[in-house]
């Protein structure tokens, strides 16, 4: 029997449309005599729908006329029950249909509500078996400000940074603003601290250009960060494969970028291949760096990730200074575009091996959690002498 991989992309985030392309990349790397595929398609409005209609880039140009050509769908949030069923009841029948029995799943969401906890949360509310990061080290990792906290204190190098909620930022700007000159000066980079993709990040260099660049991040985000800027940069990333006990890091890509930093449009808008994700953008595969200076990358990669406690495929991008030579870790995408298959590639893992890999690390992760345990088999209801103080201080009833 083949296993049945359901991958799950679109949602509601601003990353929607990279999430469809690196989604039907990953879907087309299957081996498809090993694996039946559900491709489930999350509109910006939430809804789920899946039908062959949605494995042709082209039908995305209308959403609309596309969800019309497929079937809503929803999955239970109940532990155990790893079916597919049809959002409507027919005619004769008093149960929702089902559509598909699913062994794995695969999120491919970039972003908000997909690749920060939110959705692991209810794959692991259910229990299926999914690839990639779990709840806790997706939001970790997709938040910059605790994902720095945390790396800081396991003595990962990252560079000085100033954060604030859009509240605070509301409240008492003036107090921000001089926060972030006393302790990093200028130039700064302004940065929504969930969003991956490029998505609202700007350079000031005077304090009109860091109240503009803050009112604009906080369109995106309830929590900002402000980042010391590295002048003489050049960005360099590295994807890790595994899980936090046992992984391997790729080969390093510089990606070009046309400006102060690597922008949204270097990444996925490279002229005519702007369909075609990450792998599309220009790069340098691999690096040209020192030996040394790429096997310190490496190690740093992996050990992001083993400290966030990841999972699966995830990409680490740093920065190094060309003025000093320092490494520092800029972010890691936990679910990256085009799942980084293009640096795998060139590591000697195919695609398709990633795939493999992916299900694979799914499975290995569900096992270990079966043998923990969550619950005990006594009933402290049915003990002798019943529950004490269940009628609070005043002696309430039921």
């Amino acid at each position: 029997m083949k296993t049945n991989v359901a991958v799950f992309f679109g949602g509601r985030s601003v990353e929607h449309e990279i999430s469809v392309i690196s989604a039907l990349q990953a879907i087309n790397a299957f081996n498809k005599d090993k694996y039946e595929i559900t491709p489930i398609y999350i509109t910006k409005q939430g809804r789920w729908f899946t039908g062959p209609a949605l494995l042709e880039v082209r039908n995305y140009k209308d959403m609309n006329a596309l969800t019309e050509k497929c079937t809503e769908v929803f999955m239970r949030p109940e532990y155990g029950d790893f079916n597919l069923y049809k959002a409507e009841v027919g005619r004769f029948t008093k149960r929702n249909p089902v559509m598909a029995e699913l062994h794995v799943a695969l999120p491919v969401l970039h972003g908000t509500n997909g690749e920060d906890g939110i959705f692991e949360g209810l794959l692991e509310t259910i229990g299926i078996p999914f690839a990639g990061c779990n709840t806790l080290a997706s939001a970790n990792g997709m938040d910059k400000i605790t994902m720095k906290m945390i790396l800081r204190s396991e003595g990962i190098p990252v560079v000085d940074y100033v954060w604030c909620t859009d509240g605070e930022w509301a409240a008492d700007r003036d107090a921000i603003v001089k926060r972030v000159e006393e302790k990093l000066g200028y130039p700064v980079i302004v940065k929504p601290a969930n969003l991956g993709s490029s998505v609202g990040i700007g350079k000031a260099s005077t304090r009109e250009e860091l109240i503009e660049k803050i009112n604009d991040a906080e369109r995106f985000s309830h929590r900002i960060i402000v980042e010391h800027m590295v002048e003489q940069l050049k960005e360099i990333n590295c994807s890790v494969l595994g899980d936090a006990d046992d992984h391997q890091s790729s080969v390093c890509e510089e990606p070009i970028k046309t400006g102060d930093f690597l922008s949204y449009e270097d990444k996925y808008m490279g002229g005519s291949k702007s369909a075609q994700g990450m792998q599309a953008s220009d790069k340098r595969i691999p690096a040209l760096l020192p030996e040394e200076v790429s096997e310190r990358i490496r190690h740093i990669a992996g050990e992001t990730f083993r400290v966030l406690s990841c999972h699966g495929v995830s990409r680490v991008d740093v920065m190094i200074d060309e003025k000093d030579g320092n490494i520092y870790v800029n972010e890691i995408n936990t679910i990256p575009g085009s799942l980084s298959f293009y640096l795998w590639e060139a590591s000697g893992i195919s695609f398709s091996q990633l795939m493999d890999r992916l299900v694979a690390l799914a499975l290995k992760r569900r096992r270990a959690i079966e043998r923990k345990t969550f619950t005990y088999d006594s009933n402290i209801f049915a003990l002798s002498g019943g529950v004490k103080g269940a009628k609070g201080a005043k002696g309430s009833k039921f």
